[in-house]
């Protein structure tokens, strides 16, 4: 069992950054594959960003790449997204996810809470 818990989100102006958290307890973190999704309103959740148990592999969804960062610290429990150059169709409720498997379509087995980001044009 894995639970996480987001932090991070906020307001923001368009063309500012944010860092996102993501905390998970439990001795396994490391066992875990790990990738953040977002919903925006009315929308769909969809698949934001992943990483491997070792942080050495990551991946990221088009509309992100290069300004997007993932990354984990396996001796503190915590996964990262570090977003620059943020844009208003970024707003949505971003999501950490957990996953047995470090694969593409990223399958998870356990979810976050959920933390809002909202830029503002």
């Amino acid at each position: 069992q894995v639970q996480l818990v987001e932090s991070g989100g906020g307001l923001v102006q368009a063309g500012g950054s944010l860092r996102l958290s993501c905390a998970a307890s439990g001795r396994t973190f490391r066992e875990y594959a790990m990738a953040w999704f977002r919903q925006a309103p009315g929308k769909e959740r969809e698949f934001v960003a992943a990483i491997d148990r070792s942080g050495g592999r990551s991946y990221y969804t088009d509309s992100v790449k290069g300004r997007f960062t993932i990354s984990r610290d396996n001796a503190k429990n915590t996964v990262y997204l570090q977003m620059n150059s943020l844009k208003p169709e970024d707003t949505a409720v971003y999501y950490c996810a957990a996953g047995r498997v470090y694969d593409i379509p990223f399958t998870t087995d356990y979810w976050g809470q959920g933390t809002q980001v909202t830029v503002s044009s």
